[in-house]
């Protein structure tokens, strides 16, 4: 599994308007239905009105390179110059391992 994080970051509330542009255009529920999709989800960090974040996982690399190749990025890219966003990524991978018994002491069920 890989992970994506995407900060996305504009001016006078660009990026929340970004966002709810993507959900109200049905990219955002297109791109749930991809195959390989596993999450799209964004968040609004709370010390930065001006900034989105995305969390984007996919079940593999050939996932995410389909979901590159589609024409679905041309709308995504549209998007993006129209709320003129500027980007950062971050990108991990699952490295399949449990979280330790140590740190299961944090974590409240």
């Amino acid at each position: 599994m890989i992970t994506v994080n995407l900060y996305y970051t504009g001016k006078n509330g660009a990026a929340r308007a970004f966002t709810s542009e993507m959900v109200a255009s049905g990219t955002v529920a297109a791109i749930r239905a991809e195959e390989g999709n596993l999450r799209y989800e964004y968040f609004f960090p709370m010390d930065d009105p001006e900034t989105v974040l995305l969390i984007d996982q996919w079940r593999d690399q050939a996932s995410i390179d389909a979901h590159h190749a589609s024409p679905m990025m041309a709308r995504i890219a549209a998007l993006r110059e129209k709320y003129d966003l500027h980007m950062r990524a971050e990108r991990y991978l699952n490295d399949d391992n449990a979280l330790s018994e140590q740190d299961m002491k944090f974590i409240k069920r």
